[in-house]
């Protein structure tokens, strides 16, 4: 057990650190950041969108969406982008466990058995959704908890 959270720990910090957010992106793409303007890159910074900021901006600020929907509403065509939030959902399992110590009379002894064990499982929701007409957001939504 001390071997799997010893090697547990690394692997979190790790996948921690790979975090996406507005900085890595600005980083990982500076003549993008340059060609937006000085306000865009003032909302990038924050991760924030104003209506008739670039798709560029969008995505230095907020991220690849997980999903993309285009149409046509009121005569012109659109397109959507839709961004997921990872939502805990909590629940007891039915789990074994396995131990040693000292039991009576100062004897090692070994204990196994079932109990139940609270998870928790992390499903997609959707997040937030922003609206672009000839590539300038007109719009946007985010979901409330």
């Amino acid at each position: 057990m001390r071997l799997f959270i010893c090697l547990l720990l690394p692997l979190s910090v790790a996948l921690a650190s790979c975090s996406n957010t507005p900085e890595k992106r600005i980083e990982h793409n500076p003549e993008l950041f340059q060609k937006l303007t000085a306000n865009e890159q003032k909302l990038v910074r924050t991760g924030r969108i104003a209506r008739g900021m670039s798709k560029p901006a969008v995505f230095l600020a907020m991220g690849n969406p997980d999903q993309k929907t285009s149409g046509i509403q009121h005569g012109k065509s659109f397109e959507r982008w839709h961004y997921n939030t990872m939502v805990p959902i909590y629940s007891y399992d039915l789990a074994p466990y396995y131990g040693y110590g000292y039991g009576r009379y100062g004897r090692r002894a070994h204990y196994h058995g079932l109990s139940f064990q609270p998870t928790v499982h992390y499903v997609p929701r959707h997040g937030a959704s922003v609206e672009f007409v000839k590539d300038e957001v007109t719009g946007w939504s985010k979901e409330s908890r």
